[in-house]
């Protein structure tokens, strides 16, 4: 059974990418915390379905069909879910799509298309929610990087340069905005075994180099990054700030 935190019932809390994979996983714990959870995502079906769901088991989920690389739609839908719901408390960055690309076909507009589907919307994304944090004096942001570019993973460049990207942005904000009582920090997943990866990448060989490198001889799931980002989220955090954590049963 999770961990119960009391501080965070009642908290408004935004995840992008929040209806399906890790993100769903993520909506669903901080519903299970009692918090008031809004979430976005470009797949409405999905998230309409994860809505309704928690509704049926009387949690507060609410979504907003949004496509995170339109910056003025972001900034758009943050302001329309703090009008409808309050100021914000929490803030998740874990929209992401981590599609392979052989660097010899990566073109400029391809390059940028990764680096708005991977990096640039936690930027703006914090940015919109950092005036409700300062005049809280308080506030939590935890950005998803991923393990790829620490294992000097091959096949998809701009995937990678774009989440070390996420651990640039993490310290800068946690410098910054440390003085306002706003912790900001990183977790970087391993090989989660989302229905995404089932699906697209686990393959007999792919499952035995997982087995031989991770020092935890099993797949992890997505309720594992789950418990993990609410603890960060929590008070039992408090000192924490400016890190990167990696949940990745020991590969890298």
């Amino acid at each position: 059974m999770a961990a119960i935190y009391p501080d965070l019932a009642g908290k408004i809390v935004y995840v992008t990418g929040g209806a399906s994979g890790i993100g769903k996983a993520i909506v669903e714990a901080f519903a299970a915390q009692k918090a008031h959870v809004i979430f976005f995502d470009i797949n409405e079906s999905a998230g309409h379905a994860l809505a309704s769901q928690l509704a049926a088991e009387r949690l507060s989920a609410h979504f907003f069909k949004l496509d995170l690389t339109d910056i003025d739609a972001l900034q758009a839908g943050f302001a329309e879910a703090k009008a409808q719901h309050g100021p914000v408390n929490i803030l998740i960055n874990n929209a992401a799509h981590d599609e392979r690309h052989p660097t010899e076909t990566v073109t400029s507009a391809y390059w940028d298309d990764r680096i708005a589907v991977n990096l640039k919307h936690q930027f703006f994304a914090a940015q919109a929610v950092l005036p409700d944090f300062i005049a809280a004096n308080e506030g939590v942001i935890v950005n998803f990087g991923s393990t790829s570019w620490l294992a000097g993973q091959g096949g998809m460049a701009a995937y990678s340069a774009s989440k070390a990207g996420v651990l640039g942005l993490t310290r800068s904000l946690a410098r910054d905005y440390g003085p306002y009582n706003v912790r900001v920090n990183a977790i970087a997943p391993g090989w989660i075994m989302t229905e995404r990866q089932i699906e697209k990448w686990l393959t007999p060989d792919g499952e035995q180099e997982l087995l031989k490198r991770q020092c935890l001889k099993r797949k992890l799931v997505p309720s594992e990054i789950a418990r993990f980002t609410v603890f960060l989220a929590s008070e039992e955090a408090s000192a924490c700030t400016a890190q990167q954590y990696i949940v990745d049963g020991g590969w890298v």
